[in-house]
């Protein structure tokens, strides 16, 4: 779930693709409402979101009776978003982050969720935001089941 700054406003991209069974079937790409301070700030607001929307689908599957296994797994591609979710140690470099954006180590410590490094190149949610290259668009696309004619 990587960000960029915008030119014009500022503020970073989030964007995310949800993959059940081996088929996409969420993703969002737009700006963060937020400005964030640092990389860290904005991938953690990123994180907040795609929890939200990781427990709207767990509820889903729940009322249409489809098993779901704890911790679902979330990959990133920053080290000090996932470390940042998972300890209070950093307290001073963090401390200016609302509130509301903690509600991502809660769930971390409740082990309803889990962060999984993964490289930038291998991180799904880039194909909607990142200037690729043909042959990473390609790879990126068929890892997520879409057949790009590019």
């Amino acid at each position: 779930m990587p960000s960029y700054d915008s030119k014009d406003t500022r503020h970073s991209t989030k964007e995310n693709v949800f993959i059940v069974v081996g088929r996409p079937v969420s993703w969002e790409s737009k700006h963060q409402e937020t400005m964030a301070l640092s990389t860290v700030e904005s991938k953690y607001m990123v994180f907040m979101h795609a929890i939200a929307q990781t427990l709207w689908m767990m509820k889903f599957f729940a009322e249409i009776s489809l098993s779901v296994t704890n911790p679902i797994t979330i990959y990133v591609d920053n080290n000090g978003s996932i470390s940042n979710s998972t300890n209070d140690k950093n307290y001073c470099q963090t401390k200016h982050i609302d509130v509301k954006f903690h509600f991502v180590k809660e769930h971390v410590k409740k082990r309803e969720i889990m962060f999984i490094y993964i490289l930038f190149l291998d991180n799904l949610a880039d194909l909607f935001t990142k200037p690729f290259p043909c042959k990473t668009i390609r790879r990126l696309a068929t890892a997520i089941d879409l057949n790009p004619k590019v």
